[in-house]
This record gives C-alpha cells, sequence and structure tokens, in this order.
C-alpha cells in the first residue's frame, strides 16, 4: 500500500522500464481492495499517472474487501480478479457461481479482463470458460515457483518474454 503513495514508485518504474527495454504495456501491477480503502489522494494520482505510462492495473482479490463498485470508476482497471473463496466452490454452490457469473458480466461489460484466482481443477476451469472469464489462475496450472523454477519451466514451455503469468481459459 505505501508504494503506491511513494512520489519515486512513477519515476523508479519508469527508469526500471528505460533500462531494461521492457514495454509499459508488458506490465500489470495489482492492487487489492483493502489499499483503495484508505482514499489517500497519492494512490489515485500514482494509479492514474501509471496508467497514462500504459501500465495496466488489476484489482486483486475482487470481492473480499469492500468491494465497492466506485473503485471500478474510480480508478484506471484494465484487469479485474475474482479472489479464489469464490472460484473454489462454482461447481458446486450455486451461490458462489451466481456471484462469479455477475462479476464476470460485470467486469465486461465495464471492458475489464477478468482473471479467476485459485483454478484448482478441469472442473472448474470448464465451467469460467462457458462464462467467458479470460484469464485463470491456480494450482491447476502450477503450484508458487522460486525464480529460478519460473525461468526453468517458461524456457520450457517456450515462454521466455511472455506477457502473463496467467493461463488463457481457453485452449
Amino acid at each position: 500500500p505505501r508504494q503506491f503513495r511513494d512520489p519515486t514508485l512513477l519515476p523508479y518504474i519508469e527508469k526500471t522500464l528505460a533500462e531494461t527495454g521492457v514495454s509499459s504495456d508488458s506490465l500489470e501491477l495489482e492492487i487489492t481492495e483493502g489499499v483503495l480503502i484508505s482514499s489517500h489522494p497519492d494512490i489515485e494520482l500514482s494509479l492514474n499517472a501509471l496508467n497514462e505510462l500504459g501500465v495496466s492495473i488489476a484489482m486483486d482479490d475482487f470481492g473480499t474487501g469492500y468491494s465497492s463498485l466506485s473503485y471500478l470508476r474510480r480508478y484506471p482497471f484494465d484487469t479485474l480478479k475474482i479472489d479464489r473463496s469464490f472460484v473454489s466452490d462454482i461447481t458446486i454452490d450455486p451461490q458462489d457461481r451466481e456471484l462469479v457469473n455477475a462479476v464476470i458480466a460485470m467486469a465486461h461489460s465495464l471492458g475489464l479482463t477478468v482473471v479467476a484466482e485459485g483454478v484448482e481443477n478441469e472442473a472448474e476451469l470448464n465451467y469460467l470458460n462457458t462464462r467467458g472469464c479470460d484469464l485463470a489462475q491456480g494450482y491447476l496450472f502450477s503450484r508458487p515457483l522460486t525464480e529460478l523454477d519460473l525461468v526453468n519451466w517458461a524456457e520450457m514451455h517456450g515462454q521466455c518474454g511472455g506477457q502473463h503469468t496467467s493461463a488463457r481459459v481457453t485452449p
């Protein structure tokens, strides 16, 4: 949270992108709803400046905080990440299913990319696919990796230099 209030954040990101040759549209930063609760003016300024730079902004763990829909209007989000607590029971809990359906539809109507977190099995992935979810993350694809293991995995799968650490829901 304090990083988004730090006035050196934007210059640091600009410098790092320039030094590494990475395009700003290859970078996505995640922010949780809890950080937005403070309504600190520097957070809004930072997010807007990052957006103008071309950096994507994702709202992480959507649905676990206060879930104020005004955040989706106020801040320049590109991606909405549905928390795993809603995804984990979509194949057995009708209420979670309907919540996930509604969030996907709402996010898409706002032009946001939707990521489902915590996908652990094919049934969950298939359900999300039928609902038009854009990306999925979870143990179905990989457990957390060390930096070295990530590099090895990327080399093995021909993914070095890729833009996403999520998997597309559709094959």
